[in-house]
């Protein structure tokens, strides 16, 4: 991360919060308290009114910046009980790319909202299974070719452990039998394959587009899974 996206990663923090340490600060950043202390010095130089209070932290001073979007507090709890959902049944990219946009939802929040949510989210708990630890980070990668109509080139490992590198066109991705799968149109196979996430190695967007014109619906392809959960 470069220090202007860093400085913006603060900032957008500073505001998701009513008080926050340099050592939150640091950890989030993957930095030294030092470094913490300087990108602060470095925001208030560019006119940004950050204070800091004995005990609590740094913050910014109220009414700094006019919020963009106005949400309720409902609207915010269903965000944060989401996030318990997200963090059990979402993938590592997923996770990331939801707590960065849950941190900027907190961040147009008022400050006895945010004081609140916080309150909520220690009484919001999820008991996972050990088979829902799903620890690979594919789930965005994936999401982005099929917006963009990407290939796909992966390193998969069947069923009798046997490892294939695969060129596939994904038409979908669908959560059943608890856990996810990506169905798409194998050129190896020369059909359309249903590749559990958990058994794929390696996986890249190649960039290309598609080679075939035209593929089934995702709905219709559900009707062909082999169990109804």
């Amino acid at each position: 991360m470069n220090r202007i996206d860093r400085l913006f990663g603060i900032l957008t923090l500073l505001q998701s919060k009513k008080y926050i340490t340099a050592e939150k600060i640091a950890e989030r950043f993957d930095m030294s308290i030092r470094t913490v202390y300087r990108d602060i010095k470095a925001l208030g130089e560019q006119g940004i009114p950050v204070s800091f209070e004995q005990h609590k932290g740094y913050y910014l001073v109220q009414g700094y910046f006019l919020p963009p979007v106005s949400f309720n507090m409902e609207e915010a709890n269903a965000l944060l009980l989401v996030e318990s959902l997200v963090n059990g049944f979402a993938d590592n990219s997923i996770r990331t790319h939801y707590s960065t946009a849950l941190t900027k939802v907190k961040a147009v929040l008022k400050s006895g909202q945010k004081e609140k949510l916080e309150t909520l989210n220690q009484h919001i708990k999820l008991q996972i299974p050990e088979r829902l630890n799903f620890n690979f980070e594919y789930l965005s990668l994936i999401q982005h070719a099929i917006a963009e109509k990407h290939l796909i080139e992966l390193d998969y490992k069947n069923n009798k452990e046997e490892v294939s590198k695969r060129e596939v066109e994904p038409i979908g991705l669908i959560f059943y039998a608890f856990s996810w799968h990506l169905i798409a149109w194998c050129h190896y196979r020369n059909e359309y394959r249903d590749f559990n996430l958990t058994r794929i190695i390696c996986l890249k967007n190649r960039g290309i587009p598609f080679k075939k014109t035209q593929h089934m619906p995702l709905s219709e392809y559900m009707h062909l899974l082999p169990v109804n959960y």
